[in-house]
């Protein structure tokens, strides 16, 4: 029997089939695919799309695209792209009308074309720092201004407070990271470099854990540490490239040493990466957002040895500028300042070679002058620190006991343990730059650092000239403040001692046997510090008034955390140093202890057989001062030891390794929190003779025959010795006592 309730449905089903095919072929915007593929419109990632293509496009060489939107007076935007595997468009405004639409298109079966975000939807990334002293933070600031520039939103944070487990979900990261001692990371960053060193590690995690992210990493150090510079930034770029991220540009190495500019690396560094940022959003909307393999740039920044083959990120003849180390100052022969023999300077470089001889002498060879020590931004801080800056590497400051003295209200530890007139002593240095960065420093860093002379050398009458013209100008400047004493105001016109002390490694300044030289010509004592580093120059050194060198530990791992030297051989450098000081046992000589406490004040023994080696004349035991709160120390007011402390720790130290054979407890300036500790053989007949004879001394510099310090000592005062009453304070002097609360910043 027919059927006829299906025969109904059937032909219900053709009918509807040609009302659509019919209503398919009338739309004004369905355009007959040719053999070319057609063009359709395509949403980015889930949101609306703002302009609907409605063209087809012929690919062969080319893909030509226009977009027009679909309703209202917007303005026409016509795009076109070169295709190749893919079509990127791009969008040119018509009639001047905003905004401008970008677009992007995938040429195969399909062109797609996507409008960008509204501002308020830009891109996000994040700049995460990690920094010791504040630099990194600076230049993550700069760093997050210049991508907010770009159209990005960039967000600042602080790696000590971010939490790894974010990594997977992020876009784009930006690690801006200064080295800290030894190679390590910041300390506050510890944590997070921990963690990270952790996910890279555990063989539970996927590798290509992090392959949405993408990361770039900036570096900050001192290339003077040879192999740890950047040492922290290198290691977490190869951490992340290792979890799967791909990298936008190399590692930046900036050189935070003297002569050197960051500036220079990081806008190079920067504007890479900003074009391959440019560069790897194309790529993402080409292939619809679709993830990629980690990506490598070079094998000198990534130790991985997977098989994935990886795109090209930044233009190969721009790879160079990023593969080459960072410019350092080359070495230079020591030209001959004017009106300074030649055979005065220290000849030749110390025997540590670094790893960048090689360089600095092909720069040698072609010409190259020496860079000056102190670079713009170094200059301007230590001048806001009221640094009279000398010439390209010298400076002169006023100590606080000179201005104190000039007012009557008593003089330094020196005055009490040595003779001298605070008032008229000059504290200055040849030499900026420094060959250790001590956690205890007072001046927080702020000077050049170098384990060798590789800058412009100044001459040494200039520096004189220089320190007593400026030495003499902030005196002046005195004149006038309440309760300046008159006659030592006039007085201190006549500089009578220079505390070669101020800051960095004088000794280290090519031509300081002359600078000696012309210091005593003048009747200016010399009172000679250095950092234990560089034994050769001891021992090239003229006979000084005073010759110190700081003993800030007793062994080489506290040597190390202290002092945080340059030097991979410190040790063996400090030892030697001591054996120089032994060889001039005629002279006047000096171990100067600085106690840190819960540092380096249980290390006595070790102190004893460090005295007992070099036999120094003196051994100064002075307790830490506190300079106020630093991100490039972790001191804290509780590491200053009370003068008790110090007393008791003398004591102790005496009766070790028989010390007490040989030294005595000699004076005391209770105000510094310090301890004078002597040869018997300056105690004559009972008396003490810790002071200086300053007019005999240089009789003797004068006559140029050998002398010993027994030859130019003087008797010590009984307000100095170590068990007076006035326990160092000269009665001559106005106790001034504070009534208001002192600064929370320290010294």
């Amino acid at each position: 029997m027919f059927d006829f309730g299906l025969l109904f449905f059937s032909t219900a089903v053709a009918v509807a089939i040609i009302v659509l095919v019919f209503r398919r072929s009338t739309r004004p915007d369905v355009v007959e695919q040719s053999s070319a593929p057609s063009l359709t419109s395509q949403e980015s990632s889930g949101r609306t799309p703002i302009v609907q293509v409605k063209t087809s496009a012929q690919c062969g060489d080319a893909c030509a695209c226009s977009a027009q939107e679909s309703s209202g007076p917007a303005p026409i935007v016509e795009t076109s792209a070169l295709c190749g595997d893919a079509c990127a468009c791009t969008a040119q405004e018509s009639s001047g009308r905003a905004p401008i639409v970008e677009t992007s298109a995938q040429c195969g079966d399909a062109c797609a074309c996507s409008a960008p975000e509204s501002s308020d939807r830009a891109p996000i990334v994040k700049v995460l720092y990690g920094t010791q002293t504040g630099t990194a933070k600076l230049w993550a600031n700069r760093l997050s201004a210049s991508a907010n520039d770009q159209g990005y939103r960039a967000e600042v944070l602080d790696l000590s407070t971010y939490d790894t487990d974010e990594l997977q979900f992020e876009d784009t990261l930006l690690f801006v990271v200064s080295t800290y001692t030894d190679g390590k990371p910041p300390e506050s960053v510890e944590p997070f470099f921990n963690e990270l060193s952790d996910l890279a590690l555990d063989i539970r995690i996927d590798r290509g854990l992090l392959a949405n992210v993408r990361f770039a990493v900036f570096g900050i150090g001192h290339s003077i540490y040879d192999a740890n510079f950047n040492a922290c930034g290198i290691e977490i770029d190869r951490l992340m490239s290792s979890l799967g991220a791909r990298r936008l540009v190399p590692v930046g190495k900036g050189d935070n040493g003297a002569g050197v500019e960051i500036s220079e690396t990081f806008n190079l560094w920067e504007d890479q990466l900003f074009k391959s940022l440019g560069a790897t959003a194309a790529a993402s909307d080409v292939r619809g957002n679709v993830s990629r393999p980690a990506q490598k740039v070079s094998d000198e920044f990534d130790d991985d040895s997977g098989d994935d083959e990886s795109e090209p990120m930044v233009d190969v003849e721009d790879l160079g500028k990023f593969m080459k180390k960072p410019k350092k100052p080359a070495r230079k022969e020591k030209k001959e300042p004017k009106s300074v023999p030649a055979t005065d300077a220290a000849a030749g470089s110390d025997s540590d070679s670094d790893s960048d001889d090689d360089d600095e002498a092909a720069a040698v060879a072609s010409g190259a002058p020496p860079k000056q020590m102190l670079t713009p931004s170094l200059a301007a801080s230590l001048t806001k620190q009221g640094y009279r800056l000398i010439g390209s590497h010298s400076g002169v400051k006023m100590c606080r006991w000179t201005k104190a003295m000039l007012r009557g209200r008593g003089g330094c530890y020196k005055h009490t343990f040595y003779g001298i007139s605070s008032f008229q002593c000059m504290e200055m240095t040849p030499s900026l730059a420094c060959a250790n960065k001590c956690v205890f420093c007072w001046r927080h860093h702020k000077n050049p650092v170098g384990k060798e002379w590789r800058w412009e050398v100044d001459s040494p009458e200039m520096l004189v000239e220089g320190a007593v013209a400026n030495h003499l100008k902030m005196v002046k400047q005195m004149k006038g403040v309440p309760g300046v004493v008159p006659e030592r105001f006039a007085e201190a016109s006549t500089i009578k001692h220079c505390a070669l002390s101020l800051v960095g490694e004088p000794i280290i300044y090519p031509y300081i046997n002359r600078f000696i030289d012309l210091l005593h010509e003048r009747n200016i004592s010399s009172f000679m510090v250095t950092n234990a580093q560089f034994p050769d120059k001891i021992a090239e050194l003229k006979p000084v008034t005073q010759l110190y060198i700081s003993v800030d530990a007793a062994t080489k791992e506290s040597l190390k955390k202290i002092d945080r030297p340059l030097f991979s051989d410190f040790w063996e450098r400090f030892m030697a140093c001591i054996d120089e000081m032994r060889e001039k046992g005629t002279q006047r000589t000096v171990f100067r202890l600085t106690l840190v406490k819960s540092w380096n004040t249980e290390e006595l023994e070790n102190y004893a057989q460090l005295i007992r080696r070099g036999m120094p004349s003196f051994v100064e035991i002075k307790g830490m001062t506190f300079c106020g709160n630093s991100k490039a120390s972790s001191l804290r007011m509780e590491n200053v030891p009370f003068h008790e402390e110090v007393v008791a720790f003398a004591r102790q130290l005496l009766t070790l390794s028989g010390l007490d054979n040989d030294y005595e407890l000699a004076a005391v300036h209770e105000h510094s929190c310090c301890i004078l500790i002597a040869q018997k053989r300056f105690k004559v007949n009972g008396e003490w003779n810790t002071w200086i004879d300053y007019g005999r001394f240089h009789e003797l510099v004068q006559a140029g025959k050998p002398f010993s310090a027994v030859d130019y000592m003087a008797p010590t005062p009984h307000w100095a010795l170590f068990d007076s009453e006035e326990k160092g304070f000269d009665p001559e002097e106005v106790r001034f006592r504070r009534t208001k609360p002192y600064s929370k910043g320290g010294c």
